[in-house]
């Protein structure tokens, strides 16, 4: 008879995810391993291998649950319009700082069948970024609209990179400036 699953699956699921995003994060996906993660997790190697055959399928598990959760915030607030959108990307992305990072600089290590999951979500994240900016500027298209695009995207995605919780602007008012910066910009185009 085939064992169940055990009633903390999810949780333990999740709380490898956590720490093994976090080990990658800080060593470099390339150079950390299995046996690393474990550790970092607290937990066996054998108890990860449980959950994952390889480092590949924990890094795509990590990369498509982070953005399931991104995905789901933004089709929320993208109704509501840009400056929505922006503040919604920014709250999914404040406790993800490692998961993202993973995303910038990790995901074309996996392979194309693997990526798929992750760029699929990516293009509707995309999507919904260009129709709020298109609301507001219906004469947006085509390149400009692109571009315009990933401009937003280049102000919010290394947030990341420099934001220190506790430490000069909060996220929300952080979020709230880059909003006046995409809206400002978008009426002098």
């Amino acid at each position: 008879m085939a064992r169940g699953l055990a009633h903390d699956h999810a949780e333990k699921r999740c709380a490898l995810r956590k720490g093994a995003a976090a080990y990658f994060a800080q060593n470099g996906f390339d150079r950390a391993s299995m046996a690393g993660a474990a550790k970092a997790c607290g937990v066996s190697k054998a108890l990860i291998y449980h959950y994952y055959d390889s480092k590949e399928a924990l890094l795509s598990d990590i990369l498509q649950t982070h953005y399931e959760h991104v995905v789901g915030r933004a089709e929320l607030a993208a109704p509501q319009g840009l400056r929505a959108l922006m503040a919604a990307l920014l709250e999914a992305f404040e406790h993800a700082d490692a998961e993202h990072k993973l995303q910038l600089e990790s995901l074309h290590t996996l392979s194309e069948e693997l990526q798929q999951p992750v760029l699929s979500h990516q293009r509707t994240l995309v999507r919904l970024m260009s129709g709020a900016l298109q609301a507001q500027r219906p004469d947006l298209t085509g390149d400009r609209l692109r571009a315009a695009t990933m401009t937003v995207f280049g102000i919010i995605n290394w947030v990341y990179q420099w934001h220190r919780p506790g430490k000069g602007l909060s996220r929300t008012e952080f979020a709230a400036l880059a909003a006046d910066f995409a809206e400002g910009g978008l009426k002098n185009l």
